[in-house]
């Protein structure tokens, strides 16, 4: 564990010889872990978390193969359940039982899959553009295209936005690269962010979505990704879900409106404290 002068603290939890790393922003009341979505790091939660210190004791974590977690764990694993165990090890070591889960994307799918394997430790869910469909392998390929595409190493962090489409989300993208050898490179490599998401390549993940025994709220980008078609299948497997659309937001909901995020999270939880 060490302390930065950025506000938060870093912990350092180990499981199974992967180092996974997580900022603990402190903070009074029941705890909340935030899980990022692929390709992404811990600190683009950092706009959205701001603020909620008063409430809760609020922890970022960078997942396996991400930011400044193991890169490339030993094994090479990359699977649903090796993000859940690393997950599950995190709430136990950092002693945030009853924990309020808010995951984006990828970190939405985890974050649900902790919720129905361990209710002992989740008391709320939260999934930001995510649903319980599963991933066409299509999909697949045209994320791994995209991320083997990037034209690195970048001349600036600039140049960075801009090709990852500029404004909020496009700043936020690029926060999350390194410097090196005079350019600006992901903190990730592409081809186990592909194994990651070829993880959520089955038909479904229902039955997973069924279980979960918590209270419930899917955040939604007003052009993002899931369909209408899987939100109202969603509601009716659940129907105390609580499901919010931000306006004027897309898949990466954090990025372009943190402030609204911040927002519809304290209203949901604040009612779980």
């Amino acid at each position: 564990m060490s302390e930065l002068n950025t506000g938060w603290t870093e912990h350092t939890v180990v499981r199974d010889g992967v180092r996974l790393v997580a900022r603990d922003h402190g903070g009074t009341g029941r705890p909340v872990l935030f899980l990022h979505g692929l390709a992404g790091y811990g600190g683009e939660w950092d706009a959205t978390v701001a603020g909620m210190r008063d409430r809760h004791r609020v922890v970022t974590l960078d997942q396996r193969g991400h930011g400044a977690s193991e890169r490339r764990p030993l094994d090479g694993d990359m699977s649903r359940s090796a993000y859940v165990a690393d997950v599950i090890e995190v709430i136990t070591a950092l002693r945030l039982e009853e924990v309020a889960l808010v995951g984006q994307s990828l970190g939405g799918n985890t974050a649900m899959l902790v919720a129905a394997a361990r209710p002992d430790l989740v008391r709320a869910l939260v999934m930001v553009e995510a649903g319980a469909g599963g991933v066409d392998p299509r999909e697949v390929d045209r994320v791994g295209a995209w991320l083997t595409g990037w034209p690195v190493p970048f001349a600036s962090l600039d140049a960075a936005a801009e090709f990852f489409g500029g404004g909020p989300a496009g700043a936020g993208w690029a926060a999350g690269l390194e410097r090196r050898g005079g350019g600006w490179w992901p903190r990730f490599e592409a081809g186990l962010m592909v194994r990651s998401l070829a993880g959520l390549v089955r038909p479904s993940f229902w039955p997973e979505w069924r279980r979960v025994a918590c209270p419930a709220l899917v955040v939604l980008g007003q052009s993002g990704i899931i369909s209408l078609d899987e939100q109202r299948e969603m509601a009716l497997a659940r129907p105390d879900t609580v499901m919010v659309t931000v306006p004027r937001a897309g898949h990466d909901v954090h990025l372009d409106a943190p402030e609204a995020l911040r927002a519809v999270l304290a209203g949901f939880l604040d009612r779980e404290r």
